[in-house]
């Protein structure tokens, strides 16, 4: 009978340490994905505005549950929101993005270099990203030499 408890025991202490090990390598993937990462560069840096026009040099990210690919496109911009994207094609061609939106209306406004996102019927989130409009990293400070016995 000491033998079972111990067993026992044994498999739930492997168990729970196997769990917390996976749950602790998905939030690591999760914080280094390629969304995660652009909007981290983003909020440090902050953008310059995007004025209407095309841009070929946007990313757009889907994202689905901790999940994040980032694929290079471009996107028409009007009154300050985006009002379509394409992904690149390997042939150099685009392709319109025809996802549709749980929510009717629900414009896709640039904010600091990042569009709103938008929320898929499939429950994917997509954003575009402006990273030709990431503000240039600021200059670091000079230090100062230490004192001296002149």
């Amino acid at each position: 009978m000491k033998k079972i408890i111990t067993t026992i025991v044994l498999i739930l202490s492997v168990t729970v340490a196997g769990i917390a090990q996976t749950a602790a390598t998905k939030k690591t993937e999760e914080e280094n994905n390629c969304y995660t990462k652009w909007a981290q560069k983003f909020q440090d840096r902050g953008a310059e505005d995007v004025i209407d026009g095309t841009y070929n040099d946007v990313i757009i990210s889907i994202r689905s549950g901790g999940d994040a690919e980032c694929y290079n496109g471009k996107c028409d911009v009007k009154e300050g929101r985006v009002t379509a994207m394409y992904l690149k094609m390997e042939d150099g061609s685009y392709e319109q993005v025809k996802r549709k939106s749980r929510y009717e209306n629900v414009p896709l406004v640039i904010t600091n270099g990042m569009s709103s996102p938008l929320l898929t019927m499939e429950s994917e989130l997509i954003n575009v990203l402006f990273i030709k409009k990431i503000k240039p990293k600021k200059a670091g400070f000079v230090k100062a030499a230490d004192p001296s016995d002149d």
